[in-house]
């Protein structure tokens, strides 16, 4: 799994490059205002995903720098987080 969350992370990147590159040199009309839609949902998206997510990263050694992942990544990064053990009492 570990080699699907790197090349979601990678394709992710990717596109944040082609997002960057229609900002500054726009493409032709029918692609410019679509990668800017595109970019701009999946922006909205990772910010949302790191007000609901807050929670789980609150307590990390570097909390900023997971949420600056999350805000970049999405939900990749929120995959390659361990979970938070929960202690559950048993019922004997």
């Amino acid at each position: 799994m570990k080699v699907l969350w790197g090349l979601g992370k990678l394709l992710t990147l990717l596109f944040w490059l082609v997002v960057l590159v229609n900002l500054l040199v726009p493409f032709s009309y029918p692609l410019h205002p679509l990668v800017n839609l595109a970019g701009g949902f999946l922006a909205f998206i990772h910010l949302l995903e790191v007000l609901l997510c807050n929670r789980s990263v609150k307590w990390r050694a570097h909390p900023w720098l997971d949420r600056l992942k999350i805000v970049i990544f999405g939900v990749f990064h929120l995959q390659t987080i361990p979970a938070p053990a929960t202690s559950k009492a048993s019922h004997a």
